[in-house]
C-alpha cells in the first residue's frame, strides 16, 4: 500500500484544516487506517482512527471534539478535518494503514505498532 498525505500548511489558532491521505496498491476497505503526528523534540504521538468495518472511529484525548476523521471510499481517501486548531496542534502529520483484520479492536488502532503501511507526513503549523 502506498499512502499519499497532503493538505498541510501554516494557520493561524482557531482555524480549521482538512488533511487527505490517499491510498493504493491494495482494495481500501481491506485496511484500517489511522493519523498520528510528531512535534520537534517529541515522540510521535496518535491522533486518530478509523476502522473499515463499521466505520468506527477513536481519538486522542487531546483532539477529541475538535478532528473528526472519514472516508471516502470511491476516491481511496481518507481525511482528518481539524478545527479549532491550537498552537500545540503544530508537528507533521502521518497517515497510516494496516491489513484488515477478521476482528477490530479500536484500542489496536491507537498503536502505531499496529500500522504497516506509512505516509511522508505533512506539515501542519498553527501560529498563535
Amino acid at each position: 500500500v502506498q499512502l499519499q498525505a497532503s493538505g498541510g500548511g501554516l494557520v493561524q489558532a482557531g482555524d480549521s484544516l482538512r488533511l487527505s491521505c490517499a491510498a493504493s496498491g491494495r482494495t481500501f476497505s481491506s485496511i484500517d487506517m489511522g493519523w498520528f503526528r510528531q512535534a520537534p523534540g517529541k515522540e510521535r504521538e496518535f491522533v486518530g482512527a478509523i476502522a473499515v468495518i463499521g466505520g468506527r472511529t477513536t481519538y486522542a484525548d487531546s483532539v477529541k471534539g475538535r478532528f473528526t476523521i472519514s472516508r471516502d471510499s470511491a476516491k481511496n481517501t481518507m481525511y482528518l478535518q481539524m478545527n479549532s486548531l491550537k498552537p500545540e496542534d503544530t508537528a507533521v502529520y502521518y497517515c497510516a494503514a494496516r491489513p484488515l483484520r477478521l476482528q477490530t479492536f479500536l484500542g489496536e488502532l491507537r498503536q502505531s505498532s499496529e500500522y504497516v503501511y506509512w505516509g511522508q507526513g505533512t506539515q501542519v503549523t498553527v501560529s498563535s
